[in-house]
């Protein structure tokens, strides 16, 4: 990490990215757990899809809820008990013994643990500065390669050895001990709780009632547009991370037991990659990363999706592109996007944000579940449409963070005037 960093925002950082790795290794080891899950469970493409969806539908209405009380506490108190809710979630999953128990399990799941993100967001946002977040992005995002790099191959292993139980439990023990760390070295995060309404009585009125508080959030008109441009760029992710495994296996001709080798070295490589998109976001730009991110993967998805059975090699260097590129897209959105909202409406933007996102992620499962049909001998029909769909919303998503990133760049230029003009005026 760069020297800018203090020991304890170092420490802070590295909290986080554990943090993100529990919470991303129980969302996206349901992908690699498809193949079991239909075949054990004798379950459909859509029922699947629906277990894919149901944490997306019950994270984005948790989120909705919890917006307007976001920016009223301590963040490390809602931290704690938004974590310890995931942490039974997990354990639900780990003991379902039916489609419907673990449908349940996974809705539990997705009301506690899709509100942590946004929280991270806030936190990282409250105690980092816009000319270093890329950076910080870029190391909590790391979190997101572990768990191609450690957690999914473990959890694959696990589920092959001991039956698609075995990783949820493994999340849930991994889990506990990063809340201990959190709930003994964390220190208060307050400082939103210090700042000003603006002076206005009915501002600071807003702020004590949360629902009130949540209206005057979602009127924004500069933060209804970075909402619109987040229920997009959910699209390409949610899409195509259910079936991955699937496809992999069945219409690529890749072994189960090599998919571990897939994920790991492709985590790999972005684990190396995301520290250095981080700090390319910060010196070139935010916007310009995410432009080179996006064309770079809507291209890869254009080959990904229409590919046959494929050599091992061709299958990692593939989907090593793919996640880097996607990657790159994470960073730089999220870097560019905490710019956007004041401190004292952080929380609650953040939390409608994520549920705007965990939405149309889930729709964006459901519609794939539509999408894509299992053949009589296994394999996915249509996967090319999908790829289609994908590549248009990469595109598309281009244009709609062009507003956010000139209302960042005016709002840092005048934030950065504003001594100018005090002194000035002196």
């Amino acid at each position: 990490m760069p020297s800018v960093f203090t020991r304890y925002q170092k420490f802070v950082i590295a909290v986080l990215a554990f943090l993100q790795f529990t919470i991303i290794l129980d969302f996206m080891i349901i992908g690699p757990l498809g193949a079991l899950l239909l075949r054990d469970m004798h379950i459909t493409t859509r029922q699947f899809g629906l277990v894919v969806s149901a944490y997306a539908f019950s994270a984005g209405a948790s989120g909705l809820l919890a917006a307007g009380f976001a920016d009223e506490f301590d963040r490390k108190k809602l931290l704690l008990f938004f974590y310890g809710g995931f942490l039974m979630g997990t354990l639900l999953c780990g003991v379902a013994d039916s489609y419907g128990f673990l449908l349940g399990a996974r809705i539990v799941t997705g009301v506690f643990g899709g509100v942590i993100g946004s929280i991270s967001m806030a936190i990282i946002a409250d105690l980092f500065p816009l000319q270093v977040r890329g950076r910080v992005m870029g190391t909590v995002q790391t979190a997101f390669a572990a768990s191609q790099v450690m957690g999914i191959p473990l959890g694959v292993f696990l589920s092959n050895r001991w039956g698609w139980h075995a990783p949820f439990l493994m999340i849930f023990v991994v889990s506990s001990a990063v809340g201990v760390v959190i709930a003994t070295r964390l220190q208060p995060i307050v400082e939103h709780l210090k700042v000003p309404a603006g002076g206005n009585p009915g501002q600071l009125e807003n702020r004590r009632n949360p629902l009130l508080h949540l209206i005057a959030t979602v009127r924004q008109g500069r933060y209804l547009r970075t909402f619109a441009a987040t229920m997009l760029l959910a699209t390409g992710g949610f899409m195509l991370m259910p079936f991955g495994s699937t496809f992999t296996v069945n219409n690529l001709g890749i072994s189960l037991h090599k998919l571990p080798w897939i994920y790991m070295i492709t985590g790999a490589v972005t684990f190396v990659a995301g520290p250095l998109l981080g700090k390319l976001s910060d010196s070139i730009g935010k916007y310009q990363v995410f432009c080179i991110g996006s064309l770079g993967g809507a291209a890869v998805v254009g080959v990904y999706c229409h590919l046959g059975v494929t050599p091992l090699a061709m299958v990692v260097a593939i989907n090593a592109v793919l996640f880097v590129a996607v990657t790159c897209r994470m960073i730089s959105a999220s870097a560019l996007i905490s710019a956007v909202p004041d401190m004292q409406d952080r929380g609650a933007f953040m939390s409608v944000n994520a549920s705007l996102q965990q939405f149309s992620g889930g729709v964006a499962s459901s519609l794939a579940g539509l999408i894509v049909v299992q053949a009589p001998d296994g394999k996915l029909l249509h996967y090319d449409l999908l790829g289609y769909v994908v590549m248009g919303a990469m595109t598309l998503v281009i244009a709609l963070m062009y507003p956010i990133h000139r209302a960042v760049m005016l709002k840092t230029a005048m934030a950065a005037a504003k001594p100018e003009v005090v002194a000035a005026a002196g």
